[in-house]
């Protein structure tokens, strides 16, 4: 796993509102991360709408590499707030080396620092049915004519 300091930075997300006593288990949305800061805007809106479907939830978006904060201090964030619980839900489409290696590595060094915590790796977002229905939707669409397109055979 490789971290590049010097890469655009995204700015630190917040972690959530609210009293933690009606909800101490908190989230972590984590994506891979890239150079450029607009990568990140799509999972900084999923966030958005965790955080706006459930405002009592800590909710924490991080990264794996190039971007921050990464997953020890989006963890560190939540266990400062309070969280007794956390899930860290990896939105990635597959499960490669990142998944099944680099993510219990980072996860045993936060049940290391942070023992009074439950940590827990959500299986990768592109493991579930429904996202996988959904690009499929998506594909046929992407196959439909637009509107007003007219004959497909381009004579």
């Amino acid at each position: 796993m490789r971290v590049m300091h010097d890469a655009p930075q995204a700015p630190p997300a917040p972690v959530g509102r609210g009293p933690l006593a009606d909800d101490p288990h908190g989230l972590i949305l984590l994506a891979h991360g890239a150079r450029d800061p607009a990568w990140a805007a799509p999972f900084e809106r999923v966030a958005a709408a965790v955080r706006a479907a459930r405002p009592q939830t800590p909710v924490a978006l991080a990264f794996l590499e190039f971007m921050t904060p990464d997953l020890p201090t989006a963890g560190a964030a939540l266990a400062a707030a309070g969280c007794r619980a956390v899930t860290v839900l990896p939105l990635f489409l597959g499960v490669g080396g990142h998944v099944r290696k680099d993510l219990p590595r980072l996860l045993d060094g936060l049940r290391a620092r942070f023992p009074a915590v439950t940590w827990h790796l959500a299986p990768a977002i592109g493991e579930d049915a429904r996202l996988l229905a959904a690009m499929t939707a998506i594909a046929l669409d992407a196959l439909s004519p637009p509107p007003g397109a007219g004959d497909a055979t381009g004579g």
